[in-house]
């Protein structure tokens, strides 16, 4: 990441949130971390420090404390713990014993459920090394307050027990004395005291003398002395050697322990490390709680999608006066990439501007921000920020000289991926040269294809970002009635500096804004309604063609679908009348049987004639509904092969591969005979009717053997292996009955069901009479009765 100038991070109050991270931060390691918190530019890294710091946010919503924990510096130890033979103190080994018992609260913080919720933050310590014994070690020999426990060792143990029994013989002696220096009235008010480490009593100057024993001391005035008697320094000299011997137990314990830790010196480090990547992880998650921050969506390119922003200092700093923040949205759209903001003094450019800029700083830095989750964020390689007075007496510099120092920076440095933030673009100098040069450096810029916000009152500069592709006007609102900013930003057109406005608001009288008025002519304020009626009208048009677009797109999916629904409505309602056709041929067919028992009945009564007239006028009528039924078969299923085979113009013929319209397997015509063809499909021969058939590609064989494979996934996907043959009579039954079975035998399904009905028995007994013509049948059997009994057969092939 490149930044520019030196000091971006104090111009955008960076350095600022840096301080508030520290003060979250647990430990001094942490604290360095956040000072030397690095940019990134890649979106891989940057989503993943946000997601952890996402997932310690929700720690936190949830009460779920993490075991986190003030921490301390070991680094200083572990140098000294590489030494061979160095001895740990007790202090050391309680910051290691530290270090090692808060990872082990984190790695027990992650039971299985955890693990699901906060993915993120365990796979920090998912494959982490890490040996519970080395603290069981520690705890074996020291205690919670630092201190050797007496059963370190069996030799330590038997000292101590000795020393305990000095100190109560010691006790018990030394207050026998007491009580007979007392009574005779030879010891001071305080009656005892310790010096150079030996139990001594008080004695007034005038009675040293009546006391046998060793004087150790003298107060200031001289007039006590600190004696100790002579019955009890054989029992403080046993009480000294003792201590000696603990000393050299403790320091010959603590040696074994260093040695123990001495091989995991590396891994302590890495402890260290890991503990304090958490400790920067908690900050950002606390402060985030404070901001109300979120994760907006990551882009891997520059982008501007910031919705419901606000700074996060004004933020803080408004929630703790009880005020409210203004948000503001800013997402360029198109080809726009540079935002020339423009408004009243004091009505939040600069705050805006400088919002951008600290939130892309924040989020590159791995931190949640104050924004909408649904906010867009791209990345960029390179921030420029040119805000302030850059006045340097040691460079000789004035304020204009140094921005436009810094303007060189920026022309010679910028690219695609680089962010510019300008604030008082063009100020300085003479408005006219000021803002021409201004002009040019915002031209060139453009050129480079930078993003940036840039602030301005200029007029010459929101004239070129109306004119300019990917420059657009922005504005701060302004309240003319209250005469006091909105602080709200508007994308899309220019704002007014409403001067005179804020002036009168100042107290200004109306002498001086009179004058001033008449000075500054009637065109500087035309120009700013100008741009704002032709920014309005540009916006205006802009949408209606958008809308205009969209109703068109609209008018097309419209015309689409009610192409579809007319299609399948017109189909549905030819099926339906076929059906009814159908239906009504049935039903004719019973009435032909009940025509012929009418005959029968006629011939009996010998009326010829009669049943003549009958029988035509019954034919008559079965041909004019099998001629509708044919016809209606044909807009169904044909019309559309008929429109293709029009395009097409070429008619089946003898040695064409075709297939069953259907589909299925192809195969190829070997004869055509009466509207009928023989289709040769492998060692199968197939009697189709031609206009069931159209043009197929020839077939593939990769056949190393003879054998016969046929494609009828689609066919047997679309065969239905049930026909119902009620109703019709026993020649037109057993035509159609031949034909599914063909088609059953093609499609390659297990079973058929032949629904015929009870009756007499004669379609029952043409079905069976004719599958005995069929070979590779396994079974033929009637369902159970109350499946349909004998009035249905069920036919299983091989």
């Amino acid at each position: 990441m490149i930044l520019a100038p030196k000091d971006l991070y104090e111009k955008l109050e960076f350095d600022k949130v840096l301080e508030l991270l520290e003060a979250e931060c647990l430990g001094a390691f942490g604290k360095e971390k956040i000072q030397n918190l690095a940019i990134e530019t890649e979106v891989d890294p940057i989503k993943a420090r946000l997601l952890n710091v996402n997932e310690y946010k929700l720690t936190i919503l949830e009460s779920d404390h993490f075991p986190v924990e003030p921490y301390p510096e070991i680094s200083e130890d572990v140098r000294m713990l590489e030494i061979e033979d160095y001895v740990l103190s007790i202090e050391a080994v309680q910051r290691i014993s530290r270090i090692l018992n808060i990872l082990k609260k984190i790695i027990d913080f992650f039971t299985k459920t955890r693990k699901e919720a906060y993915p993120n933050l365990f796979a920090l310590i998912a494959y982490l090394e890490f040996d519970k014994t080395l603290i069981a070690e520690i705890n074996r020999v020291i205690d919670e307050e630092g201190n050797v426990k007496p059963n370190a060792s069996p030799e330590l143990q038997i000292i101590r027990r000795k020393l305990n029994s000095k100190h109560k013989e010691l006790d018990r002696k030394f207050r026998t004395l007491i009580n007979l220096y007392k009574q005779k009235g030879w010891l001071a008010d305080t009656v005892e005291s310790f010096r150079n480490g030996r139990r001594v009593l008080t004695v007034p100057s005038e009675h040293k003398r009546k006391i046998r024993g060793i004087i150790h001391d003298e107060s200031s005035t001289g007039k006590t002395a600190f004696i100790e008697p002579e019955g009890i320094i054989d029992i403080n000299n046993d009480i000294f050697d003792l201590e000696q011997e603990e000393k050299r137990e403790i320091y010959r314990i603590l040696k074994a322990l260093s040695a123990a830790i001495r091989p995991y010196a590396h891994h302590l480090l890495t402890y260290r490390e890991l503990i304090a990547d958490f400790d920067v992880i908690q900050s950002k998650g606390k402060l985030a709680y404070r901001m109300n921050a979120n994760m907006p969506k990551l882009k891997n390119y520059p982008h501007f999608g910031f919705i419901r922003a606000f700074h996060p200092l004004l933020f803080l700093k408004n929630q703790s006066q009880g005020k409210v923040t203004v948000p503001f949205d800013l997402s360029l759209q198109g080809s726009n990439r540079i935002l020339v903001l423009s408004g009243p003094n004091a009505g939040g450019k600069s705050i805006t501007m400088k919002t951008i800029g600290l939130q892309q700083l924040m989020i590159q830095a791995g931190m949640l921000i104050p924004c909408d989750p649904i906010s867009e964020i791209g990345i960029f390689d390179k921030i420029f920020a040119d805000i302030g007075d850059q006045q340097s007496l040691e460079d000789d510099l004035s304020t204009y000289s140094s921005r436009l120092q810094n303007m060189k920076l920026f022309l010679d440095q910028s690219d695609e991926k680089t962010m510019i933030l300008i604030d008082e673009f063009g100020s300085g100098t003479d408005p006219k040269i000021g803002g021409a040069i201004a002009e040019s450096i915002l031209r060139e810029l453009n050129f480079k294809k930078v993003f940036g916000v840039i602030t301005t009152h200029y007029s010459n500069l929101k004239m070129m970002a109306f004119k300019t592709k990917g420059i657009v006007n922005g504005s701060m609102t302004f309240n003319q009635e209250t005469l006091s900013p909105t602080y709200q930003m508007k994308v899309g057109r220019p704002g007014s500096s409403y001067a005179f406005e804020i002036a009168q608001k100042s107290g200004l009288s109306r002498k001086i804004l009179n004058y001033a008025k008449h000075k500054s002519g009637k065109n500087e304020k035309a120009v700013d309604e100008l741009l704002i009626d032709l920014q309005r009208e540009k916006k205006e048009l802009e949408e209606k063609l958008a809308n205009l677009a969209a109703r068109e797109k609209d008018l097309q999916r419209l015309i689409k679908n009610y192409d579809n629904l007319h299609k399948d409505l017109e189909y549905k309602r030819k099926k339906f009348k076929l059906e009814s056709k159908e239906q009504s041929l049935q039903q004719v067919a019973q009435d032909n049987r009940d025509m012929e028992k009418l005959i029968r009945e006629i011939r009996e009564e010998k009326n010829l004639e009669k049943a003549k007239e009958l029988a035509s006028r019954v034919r008559e009528e079965k041909k004019q509904l099998s001629e509708d039924v044919s016809g209606l078969k044909h807009d169904v299923y044909y019309k559309e092969d008929s429109a293709a085979a029009t395009k097409e113009k070429k008619p089946i013929e003898v040695g064409d591969f075709v297939r069953l319209r259907t589909g299925g397997a192809s195969g190829k015509v070997d004869a055509i005979e009466k509207g009928k063809a023989i289709v040769l499909m492998g060692l199968m021969k197939m009697t189709a009717n031609v206009k069931d058939l159209v043009h197929a590609n020839e077939p593939i064989d990769i056949r190393s053997t003879k054998s016969v494979q046929t494609d009828i996934v689609s066919s047997s996907a679309k065969f239905e292996s049930k026909i119902d043959l009620r109703g019709l009579r026993k020649e037109e039954a057993i035509k159609i009955f031949e034909d599914f079975v063909d088609k059953a035998l093609i499609s390659s399904v297990n079973q058929i069901r032949v629904v015929h009905g009870k009756g007499d028995g004669i379609l029952r007994t043409a079905v069976r009479q004719k599958l005995k013509e069929y070979k590779g049948i396994k079974d033929i059997r009637h369902p159970e009765s109350n499946d349909g009994g004998d009035g249905v057969t069920i036919v299983e092939f091989e």
